[in-house]
């Protein structure tokens, strides 16, 4: 469990600068090149992506458990998950109106994520990976949606071959996860019981 914590607090440590330490990182960036910022940025991440993974896996085999959640939790957690993908594409593909309405469609994203496996898993590491990444998600797009108001963002434009590349690849990239790749990489096959 141990890993676990130092993963999670390494990597949404390393991804929370902006929101509670922009002055710092714009001045790193001021000295050091924003080439190299990203360089050491990507290290860290890297580094605890790989504590999350690893302090994640040993705390399943010996999982404490919180809750038992119930069957339809699952149903639910994969309808949150679906829009969690077509999220993450928006932050993608241009000239779509879901990323012109959120802003920040990938933070969206894992907010949404994470809140459907929160609440389809009731473990203790579950709690801490999921609750963690959701909280951090909730904090990052207030901090981002601020400094769009403070930086006078501006809308973005919008097109209805946007939208329909986003859901059509957000879809097509959900059921290969959901159906084939969650299985194989977490061993876990969320529609068989």
């Amino acid at each position: 469990m141990l890993l676990l914590i130092a993963g999670l607090l390494v990597f949404l440590g390393a991804h929370s600068v902006r929101i509670f330490a922009e002055p710092w990182r714009a001045a790193r960036i001021a000295r050091h090149g924003l080439a190299a910022y990203k360089a050491v940025h990507s290290i860290v991440s890297l580094l605890g992506f790989a504590l999350i993974v690893v302090g994640y896996g040993q705390a399943r085999g010996s999982p404490i458990a919180l809750w038992d959640p119930p069957l339809w939790t699952r149903h639910v957690s994969a309808l949150l998950v679906l829009f969690a993908f077509v999220l993450l594409v928006a932050a993608y593909v241009p000239r779509n109106h879901i990323r012109a309405a959120v802003g920040h469609p990938m933070v969206a994203g894992v907010k949404v994520w994470a809140a459907g496996h929160l609440l389809a898993n009731g473990s203790l590491a579950d709690v801490l990976l999921f609750g963690g990444f959701l909280l951090w998600a909730a904090l990052d797009f207030r901090a981002a949606r601020r400094r769009d108001r403070v930086n006078g963002k501006l809308a973005l434009r919008a097109s209805l071959p946007g939208d329909v590349a986003t859901v059509v690849v957000g879809v097509a990239l959900w059921a290969a996860f959901a159906f084939y790749l969650h299985g194989w990489l977490f061993g876990v096959r969320p529609f068989v019981t």
